[in-house]
């Protein structure tokens, strides 16, 4: 089978491989550093194939933490990550480089005096289990559309495509049911061109991330570290806000505070934030300006509040960008950090990407566009490139539909959350049937659906599933937009039919 790794791929190999010497260092083996770094690095260069080719040398420019306990964090999941990485393209590759860990691992206690320290023990399970945690499986990121290890469906198909006939360029489906799983595609990854969107193509999932954000913040509360009714002011007191905002509210957007991209009121009008996507050219001519989410959130901050706090319901990204902002107050750390500590890491979601200022989007991936007037003429520019900064993690992240799947499954199946902060997560509030950080809506025939749905500028993805985790449907969209939304009703028409066809049938459980 044939195998390619980009850059950033070779990167996480050597951090996982070269890391979990490091760690068995730090955990005491063999006594001494310098004796475990040279019975481990042989290790790591004697191993064959296309692994031994990328741990050949050690990577340059790494600082791995400096206890015990950092270096878990950071090396553990990346061992995860890494495996799945490789269960995904070769299989064979994937159990060539557990073997090689697991000989590095041997190599470094061999020398050891007695029998090996608890310590030292313990971080040689937990890099096996590490190792264990990822799927295996083979990729399905190529281009051509197929069924997994389920039937085919047709009904499924036809939608797809009518969502492409309706204005779509693309369209790429996964659904998991009692039926199996279903990948499958429609239209194309480029304007004008034939050849089909990536099946597990990275997609910009736009308020997807706000689930992530959410997730990260409850997880923040069962560790101690956050208090879910505690005034965000306790934490962020350099904004000076109103203390009556909690942390609930801006999970939940009862908070109040102006969208910073933009408000839409009741009556119609519009009140501008920065050049986001309505503004047209302007947001075009902008694309790769680099925001500070402390500048977003000071923007809308300065803004008549909606309504007081707790009183009603309106989406809010600002309510997002102060959560990324709590994030990074009470750990330290940047968000991408703790989202890969968190939730990337343990659940191996190596196409899932948090960027801040970087302009790329891995590969594959479909293009996405934006379409503008100017002087009377017409113009679409292919927008898949630019600076997510603007919304930061109000939508900022990338990821794929295998990722989503496997996310929407864990959340909701109990893996990240204690059961009492899934059923807070769960719970709506009245108006719009939003939790903390998931929409709850009624399904079709019956039960209800868990779901969050982004759209970034030519770019979509969408995220539903049973409140068990058993059954999900996700998919990527890319699509030319324009400040007047003009896919709007085709994007709104299409999902009701999808989540017809998927969760109609009522076998969706009651919400937790």
């Amino acid at each position: 089978m044939s195998i390619t790794l980009s850059e950033q791929d070779e990167s996480t190999l050597r951090t996982a491989a070269w890391g979990a010497v490091s760690l068995m260092s730090a955990a005491g083996a063999a006594g001494s550093a310098h004796k475990v770094a040279t019975e481990g690095s042989i290790a790591l260069t004697s191993a064959t194939g296309l692994v031994g080719h990328v741990l050949a040398k050690a990577p340059k420019g790494v600082k791995y933490g400096r206890t015990v306990a950092e270096l878990a964090d950071q090396v553990l999941p990346a061992l995860t990550a890494s495996m799945s990485l490789l269960n995904q393209q070769d299989p064979a590759e994937a159990g060539n480089f557990r073997r090689t860990l697991l000989v590095a691992i041997e190599a470094s206690t061999r020398p050891q005096l007695g029998a090996p320290g608890p310590t030292l023990a313990e971080m040689a399970r937990k890099i096996t289990e590490a190792l264990d945690a990822a799927p295996s499986g083979s990729a399905d990121g190529g281009a051509a559309p197929r069924a997994a290890d389920g039937p085919d469906r047709p009904e499924l198909r036809k939608i797809i495509q009518e969502m492409v006939d309706s204005g779509f360029v693309g369209v790429t489906l996964r659904v998991q049911d009692e039926q199996g799983e279903w990948v499958g595609g429609a239209g194309a990854g480029e304007l004008g061109e034939t050849e089909a969107p990536p099946t597990n193509g990275h997609v910009r999932i736009g308020s997807n991330t706000k689930t992530f954000t959410a997730t990260v913040v409850l997880q923040l509360v069962a560790e101690g570290r956050i208090g879910l009714d505690t005034p965000v002011d306790d934490y962020l007191p350099e904004f000076g806000m109103d203390r009556r905002i909690t942390v609930r509210m801006l999970l939940q957007h009862t908070s109040g505070v102006f969208n910073f991209t933009g408000e839409y009121f009741e009556d119609g009008t519009f009140v501008p934030g920065i050049p986001a996507t309505p503004a047209g050219k302007e947001w075009v001519d902008n694309r790769f300006h680099s925001y500070r989410p402390q500048e977003l959130a000071r923007l809308a901050l300065s803004k008549p509040a909606r309504f007081e706090p707790g009183t009603d319901w309106s989406y809010s990204n600002t309510n997002y960008v102060l959560a990324r902002l709590l994030i990074e107050k009470v750990t330290g750390r940047p968000v991408a950090e703790e989202m890969q500590r968190l939730i990337l890491g343990p659940l191996g979601l190596t196409g899932t990407v948090q960027p801040t200022t970087e302009q790329d989007i891995p590969a594959p991936h479909a293009h996405a566009y934006y379409r503008y007037e100017e002087d009377g003429q017409t113009h679409t520019v292919d927008v898949t490139r630019h600076n997510p900064s603007w919304i930061s993690s109000g939508g900022d992240m990338i990821s794929t539909t295998r990722d989503l799947r496997t996310f929407i499954t864990a959340l909701l199946g109990g893996k990240l959350l204690p059961a009492e902060l899934l059923a807070e997560m769960c719970t709506p509030e009245s108006k719009a049937g939003y939790g903390l950080g998931v929409f709850v809506q009624p399904a079709p025939d019956g039960g209800t659906v868990i779901t969050h749905n982004g759209g970034m500028a030519g770019h979509a993805a969408l995220m539903y599933s049973t409140p068990d985790g058993a059954r999900t449907l996700t998919a990527a969209l890319n699509y030319v937009d324009d400040s007047a939304m003009s896919v709007g009703a085709a994007f709104q028409q299409a999902t009701r039919r999808l989540v017809a066809e998927v969760f109609g049938s009522g076998q969706a459980g009651p919400a937790q």
